[in-house]
């Protein structure tokens, strides 16, 4: 196997702001459409069908205005590289507050200017100057604060969490009036505070504090409190331990008590640490959640070389786990040797956590590992149209790509700048186990397979090595299936409907089956009438077996029922061809083809220029009253029209 290592920053400017939608109206726009989502975890293009090449778009539609409101609606990310204006007059009849709205940015086609429309202060003027500095265009950001303060006093960067978010705006406000602020650092790394073109005072009016604590000091603040801004800094280490199956209520009760008994912050736990042996731990999983902050995990060499510093060491934990500390344990370590445990071990009968203080803002990415997943995705037969958005994302996510190379040929630039790692065709295996390996370090894999990932792929595969050779670093990592668009499913919606009424799916490859085993569900399918997909129906070396399933069906079924055979599914050289069972030959099929065989009830009709397979369900049976059924229709303006109404019955709208 070999590695390609260009790595690329493909972290989002906040965490998260997925789902992201590049909407792109024009073929002109696409490069940069790509370019941009390209650069984005999470993020899909969006193109306009009548205008933009559908097999380069990850998602294709028809009504501009409708997707856009469609999209908005169900709180994406819009970047449009498109006329600010067209964004505008989409959106604004859903807008609902500044707190509410999704994050919104224009793009001019060339990608030289990011305008951040809606959502500047909780993620969209971030992100228009993410992109501006990876692409090389500018940000132009509007929001008064932004352009005369140098910040957003309601954006504080990654990590830090607003505490008033009440005070803000009379804040800023006052400070643009011409006020003075009093900025007191307690802990965090408050550059961005201090060399702002805030002015500031030793007797400022504006109190500006950044601090762990839960509150600032009430006698501080009294005199201005309605201008006054607390900040936490990410600067807490939450170090926890539990028994296995642990309920979640139980360690996140634990958890908030100690917080709330010390005067803590919630709000400045950068992270959740253990150790590596609960990393598939649901509860600290749901604690960190719970938080929004990352949890991470050290090995119980790391831990074990915090023993001198333990407040509680243990030589019971030190015979079960390898280390003396748990909770203390991992605090430490996430905060290095400069930080300091500040709450040493609390514990239940079932859960212990403890907590330490950072000098510095804690960089969860720095410390530890993530709990290693695996995404094995299929991405259908090719065509970017049939590849799902949580296929997308869950590639665009990965920090690793494992796969057959004419799969990750297929992704194109949605894998630029990723640890790619392929191998031969039939070295599946291969593939499946250095996937997990890679998973098990804490990294993030995608396991590519075309098709869906659990039909005849490489799903199964991955739970056969799991549960043959109980590998407990495997055993750890979080295993996600991502379906596709499967080849029969392909082949069935060029041609019709064949798979209409019961169908099943038989592989014609004796690699992995015995020949015996195939010739009995040929049989056995053929008894029961199943419309059958014919998965690896041949190979250089195995010709005989398609031309035994034709005969085995021509025992059962007429001549002249029709057989599809698709070939590169959704590719460009895409071939779909019906012929009767009788005519079929095995030199009309390779190993790219995809055969469905009808039912005896399958018909194959010719209406003008078309030509369709369809299987029927036994519509037909329920009579002429079934056909006659009233049918309502709605305009696609009536709901909108009718609430509009409504309000003007009541008075008028707000």
């Amino acid at each position: 196997m070999t590695a390609q290592n260009t790595p690329i920053t493909t972290v989002l400017p906040t965490d998260p702001i997925a789902p992201i939608a590049v909407i792109c109206l024009t073929q002109r726009a696409l490069p940069t459409a790509r370019k941009i989502a390209s650069s984005l975890q999470g993020a899909s293009v969006h193109g306009l069908r009548t205008r933009v090449s559908v097999k380069d778009v990850d998602v294709a539609f028809d009504d501009t205005i409708a997707h856009l409101q469609q999209t908005f609606s169900s709180d994406h990310v819009i970047i449009g590289v498109c006329a600010s204006g067209i964004l505008i007059r989409a959106l604004a009849p859903l807008l609902a507050g500044k707190w509410q709205d999704a994050a919104v940015i224009a793009v001019d086609e060339a990608g030289d200017n990011f305008i951040p429309l809606l959502g500047g202060h909780h993620g969209g003027n971030r992100l228009a100057r993410d992109l501006a500095d990876r692409l090389g265009g500018n940000a132009a950001i509007t929001t008064p604060g932004d352009a005369m303060l140098g910040l957003a006093l309601d954006e504080p960067p990654a990590g830090w969490t607003l505490g008033t978010p009440d005070t803000v705006k009379p804040a800023t406000a006052a400070l643009l009036a011409g006020a003075s602020a009093r900025i007191e650092i307690e802990a965090g790394s408050a550059a961005w505070l201090t060399n702002s073109a805030i002015a500031q005072s030793e007797d400022g009016s504006i109190l500006i504090t950044a601090t762990a604590r839960e509150t600032a000091n009430d006698d501080a603040i009294s005199d201005g409190a309605e201008t006054a801004i607390t900040y936490h800094p990410p600067v807490l280490a939450l170090g926890v331990g539990c028994e296995r199956g642990c309920p979640a209520d139980d360690l996140y009760d634990l958890v908030m008590e100690t917080l709330a008994g010390q005067c803590l912050s919630p709000k400045a736990i950068a992270c959740v640490t253990s150790i590596n042996l609960k990393a598939d731990e649901a509860a600290v999983h749901e604690l960190a959640q719970r938080l929004g902050v990352p949890a991470r995990f050290f090995d119980a060499q790391t831990l074990e070389a915090e023993a001198d510093r333990l407040v509680t060491p243990s030589d019971v934990v030190f015979a079960e786990t390898g280390c003396h500390g748990v909770a203390e344990g991992a605090a430490l370590a996430t905060v290095g040797p400069n930080g300091k445990l500040i709450v040493p071990k609390h514990k239940t009968k079932k859960s212990t956590c403890a907590v330490a203080l950072s000098q510095d803002d804690i960089i969860p990415e720095k410390v530890g590992t993530a709990q290693g997943r695996l995404s094995i995705v299929g991405i259908g037969p090719g065509q970017i149209g049939w590849r799902s958005p949580e296929a997308t994302a869950l590639i665009g996510r990965a920090t690793d790509i494992v796969g057959y190379q004419m799969y990750l040929d297929l992704l194109g630039p949605l894998i630029d700048g990723k640890d790619c790692h392929h191998s031969d065709l039939g070295a599946e295996e291969a593939r499946a186990r250095h996937a997990l390996e890679l998973a098990a370090t804490g990294k993030d894999v995608a396991l590519i397979g075309s098709g869906d990932a659990g039909i005849y792929a490489l799903a199964t595969l991955v739970f056969e090595l799991l549960d043959r050779e109980d590998h407990a670093d495997w055993n750890r990592v979080a295993v996600q299936v991502s379906p596709g668009i499967s080849a029969l499913q392909a082949a069935a919606s060029r041609i019709g409907a064949p798979l209409g009424h019961d169908f099943c799916a038989i592989s014609l490859s004796d690699l992995l089956t015995p020949r015996e085993d195939i010739l009995r569900r040929l049989k056995s399918a053929a008894e029961g009438d199943f419309v059958i997909a014919f998965y690896n129906p041949v190979s250089k070396r195995r010709r005989d077996l398609l031309a035994k399933a034709r005969d085995i069906l021509l025992e059962h079924r007429n001549a002249d029922t029709p057989v599809v055979l698709g070939r590169q599914l959704g590719r460009p050289d895409e071939e779909i061809t019906v012929v009767p069972l009788a005519k079929l030959e095995v030199d009309m099929v390779d190993m790219l083809t995809t055969v469905l065989v009808g039912s005896s009830n399958s018909r194959h009709i010719t209406r003008g220029e078309n030509e369709w397979v369809y299987t029927p369900r036994g519509y037909a049976k329920k009579g002429p009253d079934a056909a006659k059924a009233p049918v309502l229709s709605t305009s696609g303006h009536s709901d909108t029209n009718a609430s509009q109404n409504d309000t003007s019955k009541k008075g008028g709208a707000e």
